[in-house]
């Protein structure tokens, strides 16, 4: 298969639905000859910040020398950033190579009767190929969804499992308390390996702990109240904490929640084989870049990109919100998946609006139309409009704003890749 073909395999292994657990991972990398059982895993779970966190330590570690490979998603710009080893993202020949041998291990399967692979069980099983090939360590490995019955989560060697922000999301998968989705989420931890945690709230932070003391596995919180903000702005802020200052180039509030635990993990890390300096760290938090995350991409009007699509991330951008844009109007540019909480993101951020656009991600299945979240919106804000497409908002939205104002596009990370390139392409 080519790059496209293989591409639109993964696309039509979407009919077979999801089959719970992780005995048909397990049988595919079985026969793929178990290449991960020859890595080392940094592996992350949380409900929030997961990439962020990712994102510094691959900066980091990166600067510092170590081959690093690194599994994400979703992506913005490009399918194949979730692939990424030593700075260089997985080519299309490469991804189309390890598709190939992935799907006829999986036709050797399914003539046994086997249930076909979900499309990120295949992605996950192509990565851990890409990883061995290119000789990572470690590997840092984003889940997916939850922990427990994640495809990712058939590794043995984890050096450390972090935590990070855990709140409700996913709850027709993971449980409809934040315990229970703690408790998904913590399934990551192994014996053998150490556990970082987020500052979490009580209910998750009792079950971490235990899960912890069930498998005899140490764990550190992190103290982001120990950090002190010391400049701040929409491009960037510094912090000291524990009696070094650093840089970020990534603003947004929770930023330094995220870097302070991506810190605590780097102690630990230093402790498993993989020392970093302070020097190094503070390089690579300050050019650590992750799009989409309360990102500027326009100036005059201020437009800024941020992947907020939960109750808990709405949270931070209305903080966010009021943080940096008090006394300026505001236009927002909304879409959301109609599997998420969208009622509880429209209430937290629309009060801060002066008007209202909602679209739709063009071509996905999840998409909630723009009539259907106008008409939600419409229950909080009474100036809401839906537009038929991406580049139809954003051209609303320019004529509207003055060069003092600020459009916010946010919801799913699905559309900010193309609304980007719609931005870029204006200039």
């Amino acid at each position: 298969m080519d790059y496209q073909q293989s591409r639109a395999y993964i696309k039509d292994a979407e009919k077979y639905g999801i089959v719970p657990g992780l005995a048909n991972m397990r049988e595919l990398m079985k026969r793929l000859g178990n290449p991960q059982d020859s890595l080392q895993f940094v592996h992350v779970a949380g409900t929030n910040g997961k990439g962020s966190v990712i994102t510094y330590l691959y900066s980091v570690l990166s600067r510092a020398g170590y081959r690093v490979g690194r599994y994400i998603s979703p992506t913005i710009y490009s399918y194949r950033e979730r692939m990424e080893a030593a700075g260089q993202t997985i080519t299309r020949s490469e991804f189309a190579g390890y598709l190939t041998k992935t799907a006829d291990v999986i036709a050797e399967m399914t003539r046994e009767g086997l249930p076909h692979p979900t499309p990120f069980e295949i992605e996950t099983a192509v990565a851990f190929l890409f990883f061995k090939e290119k000789n990572c360590s470690p590997v840092l490995l984003e889940v997916g969804m939850g922990g427990s019955l994640d495809a990712t989560n058939i590794i043995k060697n984890t050096k450390l499992a972090v935590l990070a922000s855990i709140s409700l999301d996913h709850q027709s998968f993971l449980g409809n308390t934040l315990a229970e989705i703690a408790q998904n989420k913590a399934g990551i931890i192994k014996p053998g390996c150490q556990a970082v945690t987020a500052a979490q709230r009580p209910e998750a932070k009792e079950v971490i702990e235990r899960c912890c003391q069930a498998s005899g596995v140490p764990l550190r919180e992190a103290s982001p109240a120990e950090a002190e903000l010391l400049t701040e702005g929409v491009r960037g802020q510094t912090f000291r904490y524990k009696n070094e200052t650093y840089e970020l180039s990534l603003a947004g509030v929770y930023q330094i929640e995220n870097a302070v635990l991506a810190l605590e993990a780097l102690d630990i890390l230093s402790e498993c084989g993989y020392p970093t300096t302070i020097q190094e760290r503070k390089d690579g938090l300050r050019e650590a870049q992750w799009g989409g995350r309360f990102t500027v991409i326009h100036e005059k009007p201020l437009l800024v990109v941020d992947g907020a699509h939960n109750p808990a991330a709405a949270d931070q951008l209305a903080t966010s919100i009021r943080h940096y844009f008090k006394g300026r109007r505001l236009y927002y540019i909304m879409g959301m998946f109609r599997d998420k909480d969208y009622r509880s993101v429209i209430a937290k951020t629309s009060p801060y609006a002066q008007k209202i656009f909602t679209i739709a991600t063009p071509g996905n299945p999840r998409a909630l139309p723009a009539e259907e979240l106008a008409e939600a919106v419409r229950e909080y804000h009474e100036d809401v409009t839906a537009m038929d497409t991406i580049e139809a908002a954003v051209d609303e939205a320019f004529r509207i704003a003055g060069e003092e104002d600020v459009i916010l596009a946010f919801g799913s990370l699905s559309f900010i890749g193309e609304l980007t390139r719609i931005v870029k392409e204006m200039k």
